[in-house]
């Protein structure tokens, strides 16, 4: 199954970009809820992130938020309108496919991290996994994944398989009605528009770091 290669569409109000720090900038501020901080100054969100204090002020002005001068933006405050921007009342439920040594690390990793992104389901076709229950979430057969993403409204999948596996699972994903993929596999997928598609390479981007450090040497 052949697509029109496109990365990450998506119908939405604010940059791709300033989504993406805005995701940045609230696990910050839930950091520094924790240490006690009831304000911050943009320059101060700005030094923490390595970007310009401007950038701070207009990725925020996006949203319609303003802060006192005097105080900086408060924190709890900042953090219920950057919520009511990522999140849904509802919520949205995960899977995991692939559940090699990568795709349990993420699961460890991320369950409970975030109460409006729940990973409710794990599919691998090893059967000393399979009915396994793996840092609180049930591993199923692969070849029962239309049928158990339907029933629990899964509506983005993270893929962790082989190569080999990647196109033919992305195609059944999609096919049962998957909207979001997380792409973990080195093989570049093919999705169709209303698909919205993330790809992490990690070798590529272990490559560009190896080659910046040996460049500057």
């Amino acid at each position: 199954m052949k697509f029109p290669r496109k990365k990450m569409l998506m119908m939405k109000r604010l940059p791709e970009k300033t989504i993406e720090r805005l995701s940045i900038y609230r696990r910050t501020l839930l950091n520094c809820l924790d240490q006690g901080r009831t304000h911050i100054y943009s320059h101060e969100l700005a030094y923490m992130h390595n970007i310009t204090a401007v950038q701070v002020r207009r990725d925020i002005m996006f949203m319609g938020y303003a802060s006192s001068q005097k105080k900086g933006y408060d924190v709890k405050e900042l953090i219920k309108v950057i919520s009511r921007i990522l999140d849904t009342e509802k919520g949205s439920n995960v899977a995991i496919v692939g559940m090699g040594n990568l795709g349990r690390a993420i699961t460890s990793y991320f369950v409970g991290k975030r109460p409006k992104l729940n990973i409710v389901a794990a599919f691998d076709n090893d059967p000393d996994k399979i009915g396994h229950v793996i840092s609180g979430v049930k591993c199923h057969d692969v070849r029962n994944l239309q049928e158990i993403i339907k029933n629990q409204e899964i509506g983005i999948a993270i893929l962790t398989v082989p190569t080999d596996y990647a196109v033919e699972l992305a195609d059944k994903l999609i096919l049962t009605g998957i909207k979001g993929l997380l792409n973990f596999t080195s093989i570049s997928l093919n999705v169709p528009p209303h698909v919205c598609l993330e790809e992490y390479d990690m070798i590529t981007s272990l490559e560009k770091v190896a080659y910046m450090v040996n460049r500057s040497a």
